[in-house]
């Protein structure tokens, strides 16, 4: 078991949360490939964007379900500063997770997170577990009190 997928199963076993990653066939690096190897509805993929904050310098997690994309003018309102794009290196030292298996949970250090209201319309969503063939079925508000993403209007 690679070590970011351990950080995963431990962060959901230390909040006395009993979820097993599933392996998937095949990749589950997009949200459409996501969607299709759980069979269900794109939107139910808890998408990890993360983008670096220009004044602090720091990664700011966005999960948003997989269907929508993030307004890079909506973000800088909701974290308050101008983004840019994050580097496969920053993200690596703040997460822990290369991208492709980026987790909104289980991360090396800790990330101001927004959530995307559309992800609380279903009764499970699926997100990336730490590798980019393993992903975790969980019920969106635990999802979201896990991560400690607010609620914000960041998507187009």
């Amino acid at each position: 078991m690679s070590k970011s997928l351990k950080r995963v199963t431990r962060a959901l076993a230390d909040a006395g949360h009993d979820i097993t990653p599933l392996e998937m066939p095949g990749e589950t690096r997009t949200a459409q490939q996501a969607a299709d190897a759980a069979g269900c509805h794109l939107d139910q993929i808890a998408k990890s964007i993360i983008f670096q904050g220009e004044t602090s310098g720091k990664a700011i997690l966005f999960i948003t379900a997989g269907g929508n994309q993030v307004d890079a003018a909506k973000a800088s309102a909701v974290a308050g500063e101008p983004l840019g794009k994050a580097d496969a290196a920053l993200i690596r030292a703040q997460t822990g997770f290369a991208i492709g298996g980026v987790s909104p949970i289980g991360h090396l250090n800790p990330i101001r997170a927004f959530w995307d209201a559309r992800l609380s319309e279903f009764d499970t969503v699926y997100a990336a577990a730490g590798t980019p063939r393993h992903i975790f079925p969980i019920a969106p508000e635990t999802m979201q009190g896990l991560s400690g993403a607010s609620v914000a209007n960041f998507t187009l």
